[in-house]
């Protein structure tokens, strides 16, 4: 988790102001261009972060997990960001005010580096998604989005709809089925009624693009020794 890489100082100072929040799915933490009031920092939750067309279409750009924050424009003064963050998958979280993460960001050096190394690796997953979605094939897009999920759960599970899926890469849903079928021929996932278990990660991993490998090499090189809780 994010916050466990806080130096003990900062930990005692924060702990306080966290709140400990639940996270359903399909919650929305914050919307396109509205001042955000809090920053989120999940625990066993995966956020979503969504660019919506004016047509209501959608696409992912990034995930968050326990690795991450919710909310780096508070951070970096906009306030604001044109994406949506809608919880992917269940769990729990911690919210801090924005003022009051404003205020550590800016006090605390810290801070301000661990706040700064999540935030170029997140930049990081947009770029190559964007990369992602526009060279590679849905199959391959769909393994990435699989294994960047797993790493930041608990167990080898999804709760996840089609329909969901396509929204995330914003694809026909008839697309994801077709890929979702091949991964499960091929005896790498199984799929029912909403849940998705991963039966061979080492085969989806040699499945999918490099894009998974650059940013989890990133994650790891700039966030190493983070662990679920």
């Amino acid at each position: 988790m994010l916050l466990a890489a806080l130096p003990p100082a900062e930990w005692a100072r924060w702990q306080p102001q966290l709140e400990l929040v639940d996270l359903p799915l399909g919650k929305v933490l914050h919307e396109s261009s509205v001042p955000m009031n809090y920053v989120y920092f999940p625990t066993s939750a995966i956020i979503s972060l969504l660019y919506v067309l004016e047509n209501g279409a959608s696409a992912e750009i990034a995930v968050v997990g326990f690795e991450g924050v919710v909310g780096i424009s508070i951070m970096m003064g906009g306030g604001s960001t044109p994406s949506r963050a809608v919880v992917q998958s269940a769990g729990k979280g911690y919210r801090l005010r924005a003022e009051a993460m404003k205020g550590e960001f800016d006090r605390s050096t810290p801070v301000m580096h661990l706040m700064l190394r999540f935030i170029q690796s997140l930049i990081t997953q947009m770029s190559q998604t964007a990369v992602c979605n526009r060279h590679h094939t849905l199959d391959q897009q769909l393994c990435r989005w699989l294994l960047l999920s797993l790493d930041r759960l608990h167990g080898d599970q999804l709760v996840m709809t089609q329909e969901l899926i396509a929204n995330m890469l914003g694809v026909r849903r008839e697309g994801v089925t077709e890929a979702a079928l091949n991964l499960q021929k091929a005896g790498l996932i199984q799929y029912a009624r909403g849940h998705i278990t991963v039966m061979d990660r080492p085969g989806l991993e040699k499945r999918t693009c490099e894009c998974y490998e650059v940013v989890k090499k990133e994650y790891d090189r700039l966030l190493p020794d983070l662990e679920a809780t």
